[in-house]
């Protein structure tokens, strides 16, 4: 460690270098006065709202061409319609900023219900962009706006929940399921606040006789700037209560650098649980515990 010649007693102060002397100390002056300056951190409106407003314009241009080409699909044979499907929900996804991380793979054989919990209308998303299977929605889905197309472009299967027609809608499940096709239910029966999974309901599973196979799945969109989401951040994804749909996607892509992780646990035959409501308590933990553990920012074994 050296000491200043001027702390030695006895001795002459050291003469400074030419140039370094200045009478005064260096004042720097902000080059943007005012809350600009105090707010070099803080979120920049308007670049947020010019990224809302492109992606938008975005996901309406392109979900307007996709309209008839699926339409199209829809009437033909073969698998081209399913293809199309994922490949519409996958590029939604990329265009609102969202990157997709998957966990597992899902079952490539027909007759599969995937049950998965639901955060947000953004599960849509999410889950159609990487199984081949239908959605079961309410059918007041189908009349909402954007959300609706995006619905009816993925084949999904529109059910009222009235009392009057359980038995007839379960009985409609049950066919497309023995014929061959897989469905994605949410057994959660509404959306989360994302902080918790709700207690999965057994009247869901009535139809889960009919599949070959389950395989449940957890969704937790787990990234936010590039940064774990904390419990203060979950209400900018989940999608609940009263809402709004458009205010909702208004903030949310106006944010960067968020993602969703999906686990895709492993698959079992329906006949290993003596009833649906065992079923329904076994698939629930199974997917509240990883997303407790997606949540705390820890992988799933």
């Amino acid at each position: 460690m050296s000491l200043d010649a001027q702390t030695l007693p006895g001795m002459a102060p050291t003469p400074a270098a030419p140039g370094m002397k200045r009478g005064r100390p260096l004042r720097f002056q902000p080059r943007l006065p005012g809350p600009l300056w105090n707010n070099v951190l803080g979120d920049r409106a308007l670049g947020g709202r010019v990224r809302a407003v492109r992606r938008l314009a975005s996901v309406l241009i392109f979900t307007v061409l996709c309209i008839p080409i699926q339409a199209v699909l829809i009437q033909l044979p073969g698998e081209a319609k399913n293809a199309f499907a994922r490949f519409y929900h996958r590029s939604l996804c990329w265009l609102i900023g969202l990157k997709l991380r998957i966990i597992g793979t899902p079952t490539p054989e027909g007759r599969t219900l995937y049950v998965s919990n639901h955060t947000s209308w953004l599960d849509v998303l999410v889950l159609g962009a990487t199984l081949n299977a239908r959605f079961v929605s309410k059918a007041e889905v189908g009349e909402w706006p954007l959300i609706g197309w995006v619905a009816k472009l993925g084949r999904s299967v529109f059910v009222s929940r009235n009392r009057g027609r359980t038995g007839s809608e379960a009985q409609e499940l049950r066919t497309r399921l023995e014929a061959g096709d897989s469905l994605i239910l949410f057994p959660e029966g509404t959306t989360s606040d994302g902080a918790r999974v709700l207690p999965f309901r057994s009247s869901f599973f009535s139809v889960a006789g009919a599949a070959a196979r389950i395989q449940p799945v957890t969704v937790v969109y787990d990234r936010l700037g590039g940064l774990p989401v904390g419990r203060r951040d979950r209400p900018l994804f989940a999608w609940y209560g009263d809402m709004e749909t458009g205010s909702h996607a208004w903030r949310l892509l106006r944010r960067t650098g968020t993602r969703v992780t999906m686990v895709l646990h492993t698959e079992f035959p329906p006949e290993t649980m003596p009833d649906r409501k065992a079923l329904a308590v076994q698939v629930g933990r199974t997917v509240t515990d990883a997303a407790a553990r997606l949540r705390q920012n820890r992988e799933v074994v």
